[in-house]
């Protein structure tokens, strides 16, 4: 069903597990220097604002947003190609930062997740009828109902303040700056 890994998609998946487990193993001590520090403290450095991205806090962090981008990154490559995917991507990953940082400004941050999210709103925008299957419980999900759900999910869990040490608000910015980022493109072709 799902499209073989296409490049850019395969890149990703590369360097953040590279960086996850070269931090993980090579920097043990000082692995968080990659993650962001927040503007306004000592810790940070202007490098940080990419290498976040590829950062993440745990083995299950970098499980669920690999297998995201892995599963549902291919198809959404394909339909915008590999330049307007990686722009996708990191935009929505600057978009993810800049929300956590709106709402918790003296709080660091860490993971590809909002970038992810960007990818999946970016799946459910122009394939919002394909059938996904959840991994628990195993029960087929139209994406557009997966992904209104995630994103509810995570509206209501950062706003009453559930699930700490999660960055709701960063998936959430991940995922508007998609959604606006599509819109965008699609009235510039519109236009043309």
């Amino acid at each position: 069903m799902f499209p073989p890994i296409t490049g850019v998609v395969k890149q990703l998946v590369i360097i953040n597990v590279l960086v996850f487990f070269g931090a993980s193993f090579l920097l043990p001590d000082h692995g968080n220097i990659l993650a962001m520090s927040s503007p306004y403290s000592p810790n940070f450095r202007a490098f940080q604002i990419v290498s976040h991205m590829f950062m993440h806090a745990n083995f299950q962090h970098i499980l669920f947003n690999m297998l995201m981008l892995y599963f549902l990154g291919p198809m959404v490559e394909q339909a915008l190609g590999s330049k307007k995917f990686l722009i996708l991507y990191l935009v929505s990953g600057f978009g993810a930062l800049a929300a956590h940082f709106l709402f918790f400004p003296y709080s660091g941050v860490v993971g590809a997740s909002g970038a992810v999210y960007g990818v999946l709103i970016a799946f459910a925008t122009l394939f919002p009828n394909v059938q996904l299957m959840l991994l628990f419980p195993p029960i087929p999900v139209k994406a557009k109902y997966l992904a209104l759900g995630l994103i509810v999910i995570g509206l209501v869990s950062g706003v009453g303040g559930y699930q700490q040490g999660i960055a709701h608000f960063a998936h959430l910015g991940g995922a508007l700056t998609a959604f606006i980022l599509l819109i965008i493109w699609k009235k510039v072709n519109f236009r043309r």
